[in-house]
């Protein structure tokens, strides 16, 4: 091997190791894909389906009613939600039907034969949710861990915005 065949070796071996770290840097700080596990977003999202999560997204913007979510719960377990409750609001279920600060909010979302029994933020441990929290609910409310268990979520441990479904291919879907 001459020492141009050498050259353009290395110069080949370059461009794999620059596309390889920037694919990691990306995977790391700004995207990265996730598989759902268990029901408790049904029929948003489904056991075994495969989203891309945004992890930029909320260094850049606030978290918004609606979003669905992914954050850790002790540190360890990741949990995919729906953000219900922004810092300062009330959350309250009568009958069936959410109240956000005594003011009726329909759920689009949500089979509507979805029932949900009744609890305020009060049963969770404050009239309202804290700064820096929220609260968080899955679609299926029936067979969901969610805030009604472990409480509100704290904004550090959210790790990112579900920004789409890729998996299973006839139901990709942007969120």
């Amino acid at each position: 091997m001459d020492f141009r065949e050498l050259r353009e070796f290395i110069s080949d071996i370059s461009k794999y190791i620059i596309f390889a770290v920037i694919a990691i840097l990306l995977f790391i700080y700004v995207i990265s894909f996730m598989q759902v596990v268990g029901p408790s977003m049904n029929s948003t999202l489904n056991d075994s389906d495969l989203v891309f999560v945004s992890k930029l997204r909320y260094k850049i913007s606030e978290p918004k009613r609606g979003d669905i979510i992914v954050f850790q719960h002790n540190g360890v377990k990741n949990l995919i939600k729906r953000i219900i409750g922004l810092p300062g609001d009330k959350v309250e279920y009568k009958g069936n039907v959410l109240y956000i600060n005594d003011e009726m909010y329909k759920e689009e979302y949500l089979d509507s034969d979805m029932i949900t029994n009744d609890f305020t933020t009060l049963d969770i441990g404050k009239l309202y949710i804290p700064d820096d929290c929220y609260l968080v609910l899955g679609d299926n409310r029936v067979n969901s861990q969610d805030s009604r268990e472990i409480g509100f979520i704290k904004k550090d441990d959210i790790i990112g915005k579900v920004i789409g479904r890729f998996w299973p291919i006839n139901k990709v879907r942007k969120f």
